[in-house]
């Protein structure tokens, strides 16, 4: 079995029995040419582990290609390496082979080449998104510099254009916002460009248009939660879904003292993201609405019970991934 220490440029691969005997240290240039030098001494069908780390895509790609069984580790959970006296290179190959070999290793799930592309589009839409709110942030900010007050709640609306094209700005500052709005302007078009891409790819897969059955979810948070979660069937209940995506609170338990804290917020910031924003404008009278205000009245905060609604609409995402359907909305219907 093979242990790999991957970089962006150069990687480290350690070579042992399953006994744990040495064979082989090599550090290669990240090629598959390189790589497949390393594998024709490494026997059929060889056993790899790597950490899911910067740019993992590339060489699971390329071991699968040499006939590699490959095994992901997930960083969190080969994270005590980092706590050694002496940490390298190889001595990281190593433990991970180490880990492997004895069936201690933390797997993380391989994505299909076709998840990862639709993870692609999704996530750089997102970025998108978020950059394009920073540039009106910084419209806002440069309005506030020059004491211009801002009666509408949209300022990139129609009023809210007047308002900027009128407004009396010292020569930078105008130049800024000019500059601002332009950016904006052309945000806007990657932004729906990608927003179509997406929409086509997922046109007819029958879980995106179960999940935006949901109150709540349409078509750009359930894009977020098709390609994030992908194969939902890797998950046994609704609850490892919710723990995945980083939305069920800490527990740290030893003996008889047992701390529950904060959400772990370990594992993906977007379906954290999705399903909370799903649920804060729901209204009172629908289920996961109700539920929210329930809690917001017993544990006095709006954001906890946000969470709190987020983990029962991740619940309905999965059964709506799972079956392509709800049943449980379809009977309070």
């Amino acid at each position: 079995m093979v242990g790999m220490d991957l970089h962006r440029r150069r990687s480290v691969l350690v070579r042992m029995t399953e006994s744990g005997e040495h064979l082989e240290t090599v550090r290669i240039l990240n090629e598959p040419e390189r790589l497949a030098e390393v594998f024709a001494r490494a026997g059929e069908a060889p056993e790899v582990v790597l950490e899911a780390t910067y740019g993992w895509y590339w060489a699971v790609d390329a071991l699968v290609d040499l006939g590699a069984t490959v095994h992901l580790a997930h960083p969190l959970g080969v994270k005590a390496f980092s706590y050694r006296r002496v940490k390298n290179d190889q001595r990281d190959a190593s433990d991970l082979a180490d880990l492997l070999r004895m069936g201690r290793l933390p797997h993380a799930w391989i994505a299909p080449p076709e998840t990862r592309e639709l993870r692609e589009l999704v996530r750089h839409r997102a970025k998108l998104v978020a950059t394009r709110s920073r540039c009106k942030s910084e419209v806002h900010a440069v309005l506030a510099k020059a004491g211009i007050w801002v009666p509408m709640s949209d300022l990139f609306g129609v009023a809210g254009t007047q308002l900027l094209d009128n407004a009396d700005l010292a020569g930078p500052y105008r130049a800024r916002v000019a500059s601002l709005r332009r950016l904006i302007e052309a945000l806007d078009f990657e932004i729906e460009l990608f927003g179509k891409i997406v929409r086509g790819r997922l046109a007819r897969d029958p879980g995106y248009r179960a999940v935006q059955q949901i109150p709540g979810i349409g078509p750009v948070l359930g894009a977020v939660f098709v390609a994030e979660i992908a194969d939902v069937h890797r998950f046994a209940r609704p609850a490892q879904l919710t723990c995945w995506a980083g939305l069920t609170p800490r527990h740290r338990e030893s003996d008889t003292t047992v701390h529950r804290g904060r959400i772990t917020k370990q594992g993906s910031r977007l379906v954290r993201w999705a399903a909370i924003e799903s649920v804060k404008l729901l209204p009172d009278t629908s289920r996961i609405g109700a539920y929210r205000e329930k809690v917001a009245e017993r544990r006095g905060s709006r954001n906890i019970a946000a969470v709190a609604a987020a983990r029962k609409q991740l619940e309905l995402v999965f059964y709506a991934l799972r079956d392509h359907q709800v049943r449980v909305l379809a009977r309070a219907a």
